[in-house]
Parts: structure tokens; sequence; C-alpha cells
């Protein structure tokens, strides 16, 4: 899989891969000896943006004149061309660290709490080994060409000596136009039981069958010429601010004959990012509508915004996505006493992608 490295104008662009990747889980108790203190870093949502794009080559045969006059083809492959279109477009999310919510909880000496985070610091679970992995939406793996039939062995047993030695075109077109003959009475012959020399068994029959078509497919495509294709699987890792709300953004291009390149490079055709927010959450209020204080010395979790996400180019949407970012969304928080509390301290689950409680609960 490639990344393709992007400058985007109020879009920031950040490392990785489309899936994520395998993290590692550290465990972090509070103790005397760090003041029953726990560093943490809440996430800000980063899109994964993977396109596929899948490249045709079409390439015409040195006989493609003579295919009308001896196959009656009336549309060969008369000129080279390449053409690269976008066919798949997934989009996924991840956290990564929001350098700008850097919080470290203090906890009450006595039930020994702990905290699991990733390998960037974003909070999985409080009290708990229990981990929340968000869901992902499957990403396409890249496919090699096939080769041609022109590029298998077939193709060089197919072309005798006499095609190969003639000066003329228009000859050799002849004589290949001849073998092809040649080559399916050959098969018919084998498959209705009049072929001089038969197989002896099915195994060799199969063989002899497979070889012949070969042959014929190597053949004919001197005449129909040959289409050769291939997918690459990219990722452009994108991070949305808030200014870039409802703006269409250029995150890639693609070319006609490069393929997927940089948004600046203007010899593509764009993809468009466009995100929009749905759903901004509130913090939460008391009784007399007055919002709740952030507790003193509290665990810091998001709220996350709604937001929907569409990958289009000229012709349309492309993909789309309804999901949550932090970074839209408002920071809450717990007493810190609601993990310490030694009849029935809690315990929580965050989504590493949004920074959002998606657990909550008592540990038994």
């Amino acid at each position: 899989m490639k990344r393709l490295s992007l400058i985007v104008a109020s879009l920031a662009i950040l490392g990785g891969t489309a899936t994520a990747d395998a993290q590692t889980v550290q465990k972090y108790t509070a103790t005397k000896s760090g003041d029953y203190g726990i560093p943490y870093t809440l996430p800000s949502t980063a899109l994964d943006i993977t396109i596929e794009t899948t490249t045709t080559v079409r390439t015409p045969g040195e006989f493609y004149k003579y295919a009308r006059r001896y196959f009656s083809v009336n549309d060969p492959i008369a000129e080279p061309s390449t053409s690269v279109e976008v066919t798949d477009v997934v989009i996924n999310t991840r956290g990564v660290v929001n350098p700008q919510e850097r919080y470290t909880v203090t906890f009450k000496p006595g039930y020994a709490p702990f905290m699991l985070l990733n390998d960037n610091g974003i909070p999985l679970s409080i009290n708990t080994d229990k981990l929340y992995e968000p869901a992902e939406n499957d990403i396409p793996a890249a496919r090699a060409a096939q080769p041609t039939p022109l590029e298998t062995p077939a193709a060089r047993q197919a072309l005798n000596e006499e095609i190969m030695q003639s000066q003329s075109t228009a000859k050799r077109a002849e004589l290949a136009a001849a073998r092809i003959f040649e080559l399916r009475q050959s098969r018919n012959d084998l498959i209705t039981g009049q072929a001089d020399q038969m197989p002896p068994d099915g195994k060799s029959m199969e063989l002899a069958l497979s070889t012949i078509n070969e042959q014929e497919a190597a053949l004919m495509a001197m005449f129909v010429g040959t289409v050769k294709t291939w997918t690459d699987v990219t990722t452009v890792t994108v991070h949305p601010k808030s200014e870039d709300t409802g703006a269409r953004r250029v995150v890639a291009r693609v070319s006609p004959v490069k393929g997927l390149v940089d948004a600046d490079d203007l010899t593509g055709n764009p993809i468009y990012l466009t995100f929009t927010i749905t759903e901004r959450p509130e913090l939460p209020r008391n009784a007399k509508g007055e919002i709740v204080e952030f507790p003193k010395d509290g665990f810091a979790y998001c709220l996350p915004a709604k937001v929907t996400v569409k990958v289009s180019d000229m012709n349309g949407t492309l993909a789309s996505l309804d999901t949550q970012m932090a970074q839209f969304g408002v920071v809450n928080g717990l007493k810190p006493n609601t993990f310490t509390d030694k009849k029935a301290p809690a315990y929580a689950v965050f989504n590493p992608a949004t920074g959002a409680i998606v657990e909550l609960g008592t540990v038994h």
C-alpha cells in the first residue's frame, strides 16, 4: 500500500496507515512514588482515506489491420492508451495525539487504580483490562497485473519459424491466421476423438487442450490487441479543523497516466473531501440549568461531535461516512474518587479514536 504525501490548505496531514497499527498497550498504576498521578493525552480524530485506482493499458497487436479480414473483428485495439480510474474509496477514523489536550489525573490513595494507555498516551481504560476496538471498514488490497497472452511461454511456442522469418507484415499475418485455424482444427479433432494421436489419459488431454488454447490466445492477441490492468491502493490521512467545516478541499488528484498524485499536481483530476458537523454535544447541566463545572483534578474525556464525511470527484460521491470526531466536541470530566471508592470502584472503557466513554460500570 502506498501513502500519498499531501499538502492541503488548512488540512493538517498526518502519517500512519489505513488500518489501525498493532497498539502497544501500557499499564500505569497510581502509586505514591508518582504522587498518585497518571499523565495522558486526549485524541484528535484523523481521517484515513484509502483510494483504490485501476490502471488499464491497451496495446494494439502487430496485425490489428488484418483482424477484420481474417476473423471479422471490426474493433481491434488500434491505438495504445492508458487510463486510470478510481474504483473504490474507503474512509476510516483513528485517534492521534492532540497536544492541546494533555492532562494528569490525580487519584486519592487507598484503592490502587490503574489506566491502560496506548503507545501515544491516549486512554483505553481505567480499572479494567477491557479494550474497545473501533469498527473499521475493510480496505482493498492492491492487485498486480496478470501477464497478457503475449507475455506467456505459449506465445513463443505459437510463433513458428516461418512466421518469425517473414519480412512482410501482411505475410506474417497470413501465416499467423493460418496457424490459428490449424490450432482450432487440432482442438476440434481432440474433442471429437479424431486426432491421429489421442492423449493417453484425461490429464494429458487437459494439458493438450490448455496448450492449444494458450497458443491460440497469444496469436489472436496479435490481431485484436491486449489489455492489462492492475490496481494501486493509497491512503491519505487528513486531520480536519473547525475552519474546514463545509468546505470542499482537494485531498488528491488522479492523473490519467501517473495514477493518484498529490493535490497540487494539476495533471490530475481532483478528489474532494467535505465534512459537515451534524450534531455538537453540550456539557451536562445541573437542576438549575447551569453547566456542571469540571471537577477538581478530574479525569478528562471527550464528548465527540457527530460528523458526515464525503469523498467525491467531478462525477459525484465516491464514499461517505457518518462518524464522530473528538476535536469538534467538548471535554467533560469525571471525579477521580469515582475510581477509588473502596466499596464500589468504577471502571471505564474509552474509544481511542474519539476519547469518548463507551462503557462505565462498577468493578466486581
